[in-house]
């Protein structure tokens, strides 16, 4: 729908049953499950659908989250340009082995960037004609513990207020949802890595059909990629490093001591076209609910992205609320609703686990000696010879069940 043709809509009617602040890839799923339910929402997004789809974030879908994209008529473009991955490389000092996802598990996992999963949620928003609204300033919440809560914002220079039954707060880590919450009700809980990663995207064939995640000491590395001429390489850095300090050359430099020779001699490089910087942290606030606010994906919780866990846990959010909203308007039962808080944090506490565990294995603490050193080298010599260890951490990896 038109920019003016949503205008004109939320004009006539100021009220829908779910009011669905942040555009992403949660808020967006939760707007297409509830209209395939009849239920009735908008969407309130700060950026424009530009910026939104042009994000450059996760591209590691678990087996749960593709099931569910499917199932909800969102799969066949992931199905026809997503890459099958049965498993994952994991090297230590050069040194690496191999872990069958599919030999451990019976699952695999997707690789299909989020900003293919974006537009797939834009085109099918778009086909159904709901409401999104984008470029919206200003946005506020109101009365989320009274029976007519609210969202006011202001879009095209019009002032506006939309009330609602629910709000989802599906607004990022950065949006307004989670500090509509009392200090008094909310606890946070949150890790900062003293690291970040250097990212950067080239049209480059990828060094490999699987990703690897590379142990150095000289720090971490991660190769991936999103299409056969579009790769995605990261490599630890300084917390407090910029992108800018780095030259393409002194990128693939680095990231051909970091990863095992066999594949530093086959990477091809090429100039970079996106270079960014990624600071890693767990957080997680809890509840996730206040009174008829909910909320879901990176609003209420971060993980490193070591672990493919983010935009995961954000669909399985997602996947509790609109069962929870779909039993209230069609059976009038609340049980969900209230439950949901609990039952998406005990998923959300696993992950974060799992995230930080593949971080502390996979990355160079300068600040804690040799001792973590070895520690580290006797963690993944252990999996590597382990077929029980290797389950672990793939039943993870390909996601644990919702």
């Amino acid at each position: 729908m038109g920019a003016t043709a949503a205008a004109r809509v939320l004009s006539e009617a100021m009220r829908t049953q779910v009011a669905i602040v942040g555009g992403g890839p949660s808020g967006m799923l939760l707007s297409h499950l509830l209209g395939q339910a009849a239920i009735e929402s908008v969407v309130i997004e700060q950026r424009s659908r530009e910026y939104v789809q042009a994000r450059v974030r996760a591209g590691v879908i678990e087996q749960g989250s593709a099931d569910l994209l499917r199932s909800a008529g969102l799969g066949e473009r992931m199905d026809r340009d997503g890459f099958i991955h049965h498993g994952t490389q994991l090297s230590n000092g050069g040194r690496g082995f191999h872990l069958d996802f599919t030999a451990r598990t019976g699952k695999a996992v997707m690789i299909y960037g989020q900003t293919e999963v974006q537009k797939d949620l834009f085109d099918a928003a778009e086909a159904a004609g709901r409401t999104v609204l984008d470029e919206c300033t200003d946005v506020t919440v109101h009365d989320v513990t009274g029976e007519r809560p609210s969202v006011s914002f202001v879009h095209h220079g019009e002032s506006r207020t939309v009330e609602a039954d629910f709000i989802a707060g599906c607004d990022g880590f950065h949006g307004v949802c989670r500090h509509a919450l009392p200090p008094s009700v909310v606890t946070e809980y949150e890790r900062v890595y003293p690291f970040s990663w250097l990212g950067i995207l080239s049209e480059t064939p990828p060094v490999d059909d699987e990703l690897i995640y590379a142990r150095h000491d000289r720090g971490f590395a991660l190769c991936s990629m999103r299409n056969p001429q579009l790769s995605r390489y990261y490599i630890q850095c300084a917390a407090d490093e910029s992108a800018d300090a780095w030259t393409d050359q002194q990128f693939w430099d680095e990231l051909r001591r970091r990863i095992p020779p066999d594949a530093a001699d086959r990477l091809v490089t090429g100039p970079s076209i996106e270079k960014s910087i990624t600071p890693l942290r767990s957080y997680v606030a809890e509840p996730m609910r206040h009174g008829r606010l909910f909320l879901a994906g990176d609003a209420a919780h971060i993980v490193p992205p070591t672990g493919a866990k983010g935009l995961n846990l954000a669909f399985s959010d997602i996947w509790y609320l609109s069962n929870a909203l779909v039993n209230h308007y069609e059976d009038g039962d609340d049980q969900l609703l209230d439950s949901y808080s609990e039952t998406a944090l005990r998923r959300v506490w696993k992950a974060v686990r799992f995230s930080w565990w593949m971080t502390t294995m996979m990355h160079t603490f300068h600040d804690q000696g040799d001792f973590n050193a070895r520690i580290q080298e006797a963690e993944l010599d252990y999996l590597a010879g382990s077929e029980a260890a290797q389950t672990v951490l793939a039943e993870n990896y390909v996601g644990l069940p919702y």
